[in-house]
């Protein structure tokens, strides 16, 4: 049972080259396959989390898998988005600035700094929903004015940055307390 959440997290990294070809090969104005997909991937990191959390199956493989099969997710469908003409390419780089820095301080906690990853908080689980709403609805809403498009990445953008301050703001008190006990 411990390892169903590490491979609900693999099965969500599968499905990213799926995504594309389901994305590039449905021809409709509304990406359905796509969505369905996509909707798969955002399901089985919700249930992920929940068996982790229920079966205390929480493990350091875990706690790397879901985050990237989320983060190859969530790039993919930008991309894809991006590609599509939906939104501009700076939403792109702008999310994958704020994904490299969150993948930046990961990385220093957990090699340099040998504390424990911290688990995603309610801001970013919030997020998250934010943003699969706004990317299913730019997948269906394919003709929206440009400015609406717009509107809607930003404001899951904007969701996504105030979660990477959440996220900082943890990432100091877990240095601050590592430089106590040292």
């Amino acid at each position: 049972m411990k390892a169903i959440p590490n491979i609900l997290s693999l099965f969500r990294i599968c499905l990213v080259p799926i995504f594309i070809i389901a994305y590039f090969t449905d021809v409709s104005d509304v990406k359905l396959y796509a969505i369905v997909v996509y909707a798969l991937a955002t399901l089985s990191d919700f249930f992920d989390g929940f068996l982790a959390r229920k079966f205390k199956a929480s493990s350091n493989l875990g706690k790397i898998l879901d985050p990237l099969g989320d983060k190859l997710m969530t790039f993919t469908v930008m991309v894809c988005i991006t590609i599509d003409k939906v939104i501009p390419v700076w939403a792109v780089i702008v999310a994958g600035v704020k994904e490299l820095i969150m993948g930046a301080g990961g990385i220093v906690l957990y090699k340099i700094a040998k504390a424990e990853i911290p688990p995603s908080n309610m801001i970013g689980k919030a997020s998250t929903v934010v943003f699969f709403l706004v990317c299913v609805a730019l997948m269906v809403f394919k003709n929206l004015p440009g400015s609406a498009a717009i509107a809607l990445i930003s404001v899951a953008i904007a969701l996504m940055f105030f979660a990477l301050a959440s996220y900082i703001r943890t990432y100091v008190t877990v240095m601050k307390n590592r430089e106590k006990s040292v």
